[in-house]
C-alpha cells in the first residue's frame, strides 16, 4: 500500500486529492490544522488524519512521529497547505489595492505558510520518504510563480497578469524549492504542479475549474513512475515556463 500524506487535505483541493488517491488505494493522511476538521475529513473519505500545522515546526515533528510509529515509512508527500496572502480594502486576498499595501510583514506571513512550511514538512519527513522504495513529493504551486509568465511585454500566456505580488513570489520560491531538492535528491520524484485557476475558498469561488479538474495535476504527480520526471514544473497541459 502507498502510504501518502497531503497537507492542508481537509477541503478544496487537497480533500479532492485525498479522494482520489483513496480511490486509487493509498493509504492517505489528512493532513489539517483544526484536528476535529481533519478527523471529519478523514472520516468522509475513507482516509486517515493528523494534525499538521505547517507553520509549527512541532506540530511537523509530532506528525512526523505519529505517521512513523503508524506507517514506518512515507511514500507520497503533498505539499499542499497554502495562504493567498494580504486582503486587500476590498476584502480580496491575496490583491492588494496599492503597491504601498506591500510590505515585509504581508510577504512574510504568506512566505512562512507557501516556502518556509513546505520547506519545513519536507525536512521533517525526508528521513521517512527515504524508507520508500519509491518516494514522491508534490509541491502545489500556480502559474502564477512563473516568472516567465510575467507580462513584461505586455502579453501573457499564464496568469501572472494578475496583480498578487506575495502570493506570486511565494510560489515562484516554491518551484526553485523543488528545482534545487530534485538536483539534491535524485532517487525521489520530486515536482512542482499548477492546478489552475480552480474555484475554491481560496479565491472565494471565482475560478473557472471545478476542484476535480484542478486536483488532476495533483493526482498524476502524486502517482508518477519510478522512472518518471523529477524537478519539473507541470499543469495537465505540459510543463509550465519557469
Amino acid at each position: 500500500m502507498t502510504i501518502t500524506l497531503i497537507t492542508g487535505a481537509n477541503k478544496s483541493l487537497g480533500f479532492q486529492t485525498a479522494r482520489e488517491l483513496v480511490a486509487l488505494g493509498h493509504i492517505v493522511y489528512v493532513g489539517a490544522r483544526d484536528q476535529e476538521k481533519g478527523r471529519k475529513a478523514a472520516a468522509d473519505l475513507g482516509a486517515k488524519t493528523v494534525q499538521l500545522d505547517v507553520t509549527d515546526a512541532a506540530s511537523i515533528r509530532a506528525a512526523a512521529e505519529q505517521i512513523e510509529a503508524a506507517e514506518g515509512r512515507l511514500d507520497v508527500l503533498v505539499n499542499n497547505a497554502g495562504i493567498p496572502g494580504h486582503v486587500n480594502a476590498a476584502g480580496i486576498p491575496g490583491h492588494p489595492s496599492t503597491a504601498s499595501e506591500v510590505t515585509a510583514e504581508t510577504l512574510r506571513t504568506v512566505f512562512e505558510t507557501n516556502v518556509f512550511g513546505a520547506a519545513q514538512v519536507l525536512h521533517e519527513f525526508l528521513p521517512l520518504l527515504t524508507k520508500s522504495d519509491h518516494p514522491v513529493v508534490v509541491n502545489v504551486s500556480s502559474g502564477l510563480g512563473s516568472i516567465a509568465g510575467v507580462p513584461f511585454d505586455g502579453e501573457s500566456a499564464v496568469q501572472s497578469w494578475i496583480p498578487v505580488p506575495g502570493y506570486a513570489a511565494s510560489k515562484a520560491a516554491l518551484n526553485m524549492l523543488t528545482a534545487q531538492f530534485a538536483y539534491l535528491l535524485p532517487d525521489l520524484r520530486i515536482n512542482t504542479v499548477d492546478p489552475g485557476f480552480t474555484a475554491t475558498d481560496f479565491n472565494g469561488h471565482r475560478g473557472t475549474q471545478t476542484v476535480e479538474e484542478g486536483a488532476a495535476i495533483i493526482v498524476q504527480a502524486a502517482t508518477i513512475a519510478k522512472d518518471g520526471p523529477t524537478g519539473q514544473y507541470l499543469s495537465i497541459h505540459g510543463p509550465v515556463a519557469w
